[in-house]
């Protein structure tokens, strides 16, 4: 008899070629398949609640897998021996029985998503932040965002060559804002996960709504964070919108050109892809 347990884990995404198995490269679902082997003594198989691309972070991710019968572990005692075997990059906090058909990704409602933005060299979060070196207008951005809410194809934010059943998303969330970090939460310890949200799917204390023209030596908001939430999300999405509303907080396109750009499902018309090592996957509703 098969039971079938969900995990919740964060990943610093650093070294890992992302969520998926690959050929020869490090991934987090093998990682995490080889450990739970070890300690369980068969061979496991991990089902995501999505893919992660190379660098990226996650904060609160579940998957699930299925157990010939019950763990004969407490679940501290999973936990302990589970975390002891793992990289030091991955962490598991919860493992719970579900229902037979319960399904990581497949029954995912929501996830948000999360990047960081700092405007002024500062080494305590230069690993989860991208430095970016120009004044963004913020308000702009958030005009911006206001075109991505809704059901719209995608493709032109989709990594080229991807292999998506359909590029239809859901967004329902979409914003920019101002937000401090602080030391404890830019360190691993600082909660269930690394980088600078201390609470899975919360930014810190933040400093209201964003500023307009943000960047080097503005105050308040040196630091910023898109939030980002839809039902899915294509390869290479949200670092492509990062991209483009980083292109209309300089000026170079209007808050006004983003339906054409999405519209023309050209992932030529929309802005670069952003470093991964600044985006969270912050948090699965189901």
């Amino acid at each position: 008899m098969y039971m079938r347990y969900a995990l919740t884990l964060s990943y610093d995404g650093t070294g890992f070629c992302g969520w998926q198995i690959q050929p020869s490269e490090p991934s987090v679902q093998e990682a995490l398949q080889q450990a739970l082997t070890t300690l369980l003594g068969r061979e496991i198989a991990v089902t995501g609640a999505g893919r992660t691309d190379t660098d990226v972070n996650a904060l609160n991710y579940v998957a699930h897998f299925d157990c010939a019968g019950p763990i004969q572990y407490e679940s501290k005692d999973f936990l302990y021996k589970l975390n002891a075997i793992l990289p030091t990059g991955i962490a598991v906090s919860a493992l719970a029985p579900v229902a037979d058909d319960f399904h990581a990704r497949f029954d995912a409602g929501r996830r948000t998503y999360l990047y960081f933005i700092h405007f002024r060299k500062d080494p305590f979060v230069m690993r989860y932040s991208w430095h970016c070196k120009f004044g963004l207008d913020v308000e702009k951005m958030n005009e911006a965002c206001r075109y991505l809410l809704g059901t719209h194809d995608f493709s032109c934010f989709e990594k080229k060559g991807a292999d998506s059943r359909t590029a239809l998303c859901t967004v329902s969330e979409a914003r920019w804002e101002g937000y401090t970090p602080t030391l404890w939460e830019m360190s691993c310890g600082g909660g269930a996960g690394c980088g600078p949200v201390a609470e899975p799917g919360a930014t810190p204390h933040l400093a209201g709504a964003a500023s307009p023209n943000a960047g080097p030596g503005s105050e308040p908001n040196r630091y910023i964070v898109f939030r980002i939430s839809a039902d899915r999300f294509l390869r290479n999405m949200v670092r492509a919108i990062v991209g483009t509303m980083v292109e209309v907080g300089r000026g170079r396109l209007s808050p006004e050109d983003i339906p054409a750009i999405l519209d023309s499902k050209d992932r030529c018309r929309a802005g670069q892809s952003v470093p991964g090592n600044a985006l969270f996957l912050a948090g699965v509703e189901y």
